[in-house]
């Protein structure tokens, strides 16, 4: 049998996340501006001087690090690792690996040529890379940063059998709306707080010559996305654990009640910028930034997607908290969902150089360089929230600890990679299919049935 997320929540605590979001109002101190002094993120001596973690040298050792980071997330984890770098005297280099992961890793593994480190973005793939014997247990000095640093319900969703592989050094809540607050404004709309009032508002906003929504979908896993936080909500925390085991088939009735409420959104003529043609062409960065860029007549008013949007918005001319301001995923059901994903770093060779990474990772010292730079939320309670460059940022990343072990993890994230995690196949093809045509419900639910069926290990 799989692992399974070993955090269960009442229907009030998985909304933990999502109403302590409430509390970021609408005010905030500016956008996600780098807050490194030299702009390359190697801070000198003042980050030295805090340092909170002790290293061992590792003068002229070579270490590679694999993750599927792109863009603007890789520049600043590019940062990180130059901390380390400096701390260390180790030469890092950054391999960057495609989707899915597990198959990438694969050839390399194959090749003789493992990264030492990989970020693992799917807690399936956490476990694959144990069964097949790749994964290396973290060493006492990275345990110890830890067990210091993380609630158990992070150290459970790194763990397999008992035993500990995975850092999660890289958190989102994934249960975020963003809009334009000149759209907003035009349209005399407010936050909407349930799902009727997210359907009135996009119509309204509609009516005032905007398209409601922007959606990535020819990055499939932010359908994944949409459909979670819809069924969370409307079926309930106990359905989501089965679902996410496959202990319940997709044909089930519950899916079909999300299905149609999401098909709602996505069929409805004009609430979809682009259309669905469109959408299915748009990747997650662009569906960002076409809702922040245009004054007050962008090509959408709104985006759903966890907090990594901030770091897209910083990139136009849009400030968040001013420009850019967001609101919990509104309640489809009796509470507003709570759905968190991450990235855990896993040790793929046996060596110090590979263990004092994770042990860099596990601390606050790490997680402080991204947090500084937006776009991030890290799981380390330890962390200072002043890291945060703004107030909205600092409100996510306050709601996501306090949860503390009620957490929802993605459900796709936990399913085997070939379900929930490959481009062209599995859920990602299916409801990319459902955006295509959303009122075939009971089409779509059979692709996902026979998908799971053949990706989900024989019990």
């Amino acid at each position: 049998m799989r692992s399974t997320l070993r955090t269960r929540t009442t229907g009030r605590a998985v909304a933990a996340i999502a109403v302590g979001a409430l509390a970021l109002g609408v005010t905030a101190c500016g956008g996600d501006d780098d807050k490194d002094d030299d702009g390359n993120g190697k801070g000198g001596g003042k980050k030295e001087a805090a340092a909170t973690v002790r290293l061992p040298e590792l003068d002229g050792q070579k270490l590679s690090v694999s993750a599927v980071w792109g863009g603007a997330e890789r520049k600043v984890f590019l940062r990180v690792l130059d901390e380390f770098e400096k701390r260390t005297g180790a030469d890092v280099s950054f391999v960057p690996a495609q989707e899915p992961i597990i198959s990438f890793l694969a050839s390399k593994v194959a090749g003789g040529e493992p990264p030492d480190v990989a970020m693992l973005p799917q807690v399936g793939a956490v476990k694959q890379a144990v069964e097949k014997k790749w994964a290396k247990p973290l060493g006492a000095a990275a345990q110890k940063e830890l067990d210091e640093n993380y609630a158990q319900g992070w150290k459970d969703l790194g763990s397999v059998d008992g035993k500990q592989y995975g850092v999660y050094f890289k958190a989102a809540n994934k249960s975020l709306v963003w809009y334009n607050t000149k759209v907003f404004e035009n349209a005399g709309v407010e936050e909407p707080k349930t799902w009727d009032d997210f359907m009135k508002t996009a119509q309204t906003i509609y009516d005032s010559g905007v398209a409601p929504v922007s959606v990535g979908g020819a990055e499939a896993w932010t359908l994944t996305d949409w459909f979670e936080n819809v069924y969370l909500s409307q079926a309930g925390p106990e359905k989501y654990d089965e679902l996410a085991q496959h202990e319940i088939k997709w044909t089930d009735p519950s899916v079909k009640e999300a299905l149609t409420t999401l098909g709602g959104l996505f069929g409805k003529k004009g609430f979809v910028a682009g259309g669905a043609d469109g959408a299915l062409q748009t990747e997650f960065p662009a569906s960002v930034k076409q809702t922040f860029v245009g004054g007050d007549q962008p090509k959408a008013g709104m985006v759903f997607e966890g907090d990594m949007v901030s770091l897209s918005i910083s990139e136009t001319k849009a400030k968040v908290g001013t420009d850019a301001k967001v609101f919990p995923f509104p309640a489809v059901g009796d509470a507003s969902p709570a759905v968190v994903g991450g990235d855990a770093a896993v040790a793929l060779k046996d060596g110090e150089g590979a263990q004092a990474l994770l042990t860099f990772l596990a601390s606050p010292d790490a997680a402080k360089i991204w947090a500084e730079a937006g776009g991030f939320v890290s799981p380390n309670k330890n962390l200072d929230l002043a890291a945060y460059p703004n107030d909205v940022q600092r409100g996510i990343a306050k709601a996501l600890i306090a949860a503390g072990d009620d957490i929802r993890f993605d459900m796709s994230d936990q399913a085997p990679p070939a379900f929930g995690g490959t481009p062209g196949k599995g859920e990602w093809k299916a409801l990319q299919d459902f955006l295509k045509n959303p009122k075939n419900v009971a089409g779509t639910q059979r692709a996902l049935e026979d998908a799971a069926t053949k990706a989900y290990p024989k019990s």
